[in-house]
């Protein structure tokens, strides 16, 4: 009696049930990704706007930061980007849901010598860092410029091969999920002299 009782319930929801999957989108989120201002130049001196790359709602958003001043060398500029993913976020950028996976220490260093044009070293293996950090770096670097071009190249602290990374908008949608890992970049040989 108290089957029959809980089905003719069961049946009166009104949803008809299906075997197609059905789309219905993500779900919706409680966070904005928005802050309401571009923050304020730092007092006294006037700063540089840069974007860099947060985590809001498991996606990439760009946020703008205002820096005292970026040196335009590639090293420097990178280290000054990686600085800013690594910091403690604002009261502001916290409430909106932002947030950060790169963590503290990590640092940027020139290539080696028969590296690629344009390559930079971290202190750690770029293979070996979160997918969500490394996402953030790559997307920062790439649309900085530091990279000279879409691509980005990174090698880690010893003497492996750097690799070539792309910020895609898959990678901007799904930074966990979508691999970055691109090729070996393999530095072009340069004939040896020949023997006279």
């Amino acid at each position: 009696m108290c089957v029959v009782s809980l089905g003719l319930l069961g049946s009166g929801c009104g949803i008809r049930a299906t075997t197609v999957p059905v789309d219905v989108g993500a779900a919706p989120s409680r966070v904005s990704c928005d802050t309401s201002a571009p923050p304020a130049q730092p007092a006294g001196r006037e700063g540089v706007r840069v974007e860099v790359q947060l985590v809001c709602g498991s996606q990439l958003v760009a946020v703008e930061r205002v820096l005292a001043g970026v040196d335009k060398r590639p090293v420097r500029a990178a280290q000054s980007l990686l600085a800013e993913l690594e910091q403690s976020l604002s009261a502001e950028e916290r409430d909106a849901g932002f947030s950060t996976e790169v963590g503290a220490e990590l640092s940027v260093a020139p290539a080696r010598p028969g590296d690629p044009k344009g390559t930079l070293r971290l202190s750690r293996r770029p293979e070996d860092l979160p997918p969500l950090a490394l996402a953030q770096i790559v997307c920062t670097f790439a649309d900085s410029g530091v990279a000279g071009g879409g691509r980005v190249v990174l090698g880690g602290p010893d003497t492996d091969p750097p690799r070539a990374w792309e910020c895609t908008e898959a990678v901007r949608d799904r930074p966990e999920s979508v691999p970055t890992l691109g090729e070996i970049v393999r530095p072009t040989s340069t004939p040896s002299p020949s023997a006279s």
